[in-house]
């Protein structure tokens, strides 16, 4: 197993290290354009996340951001200093009460874009798994696909 750790102060500015860093991941472990685009959104999304509800822009509070590369599958885990949040508890952004919100969307992007996605440590560390395409592993994720709004996504777990 392969494994990479940054830190990163929580500053929204911050998004464009995480985003070399993927970039950069991508190209050292040969991670597969066919799932790139899903870890690119998810995890961002997800340091942003920590950034803003974690750590709620203290910049001396950090995000720590790790990548282990196996052989069939992509790990990040994004871990903040905040404190937690019910995760099992949120709002659905697909309900019709909640279509015209501004936010709310981001762990429901999260959990359709990432294979597995797990929380720990009350909501403050989340570890999110990417099967790569050809691995078998990756026949057990075409089984957990639904649909959402006519397109294909992983099932929520």
């Amino acid at each position: 197993m392969k494994q990479v750790k940054i830190q990163i102060p929580s500053l929204v500015e911050n998004i464009r290290v995480v985003e070399s860093f993927i970039d950069n991941s991508k190209d050292t472990f040969h991670i597969d354009d066919d799932i790139y685009g899903n870890i690119m959104v998810a995890v961002t999304e997800a340091v942003n996340n920590a950034i803003r509800h974690g750590n709620k822009f203290d910049k001396d509070k950090n995000v720590l951001l790790s990548l282990q590369v196996e052989a069939d599958r992509v790990r990040f885990e994004i871990e903040d200093e905040g404190a937690g949040f019910d995760y099992d508890n949120l709002l659905d952004p697909t309900a019709p009460e909640n279509i015209e919100n501004p936010g709310g969307r981001g762990i429901f992007l999260i959990r359709h874009l990432a294979d597995e996605v797990e929380f720990n440590k009350d909501g403050r560390h989340v570890l999110l798994t990417f099967l790569l395409p050809g691995s078998e592993a990756d026949g057990e994720a075409e089984e957990r696909h639904s649909t959402i709004n006519g397109a294909e996504a992983p099932a929520a777990h």
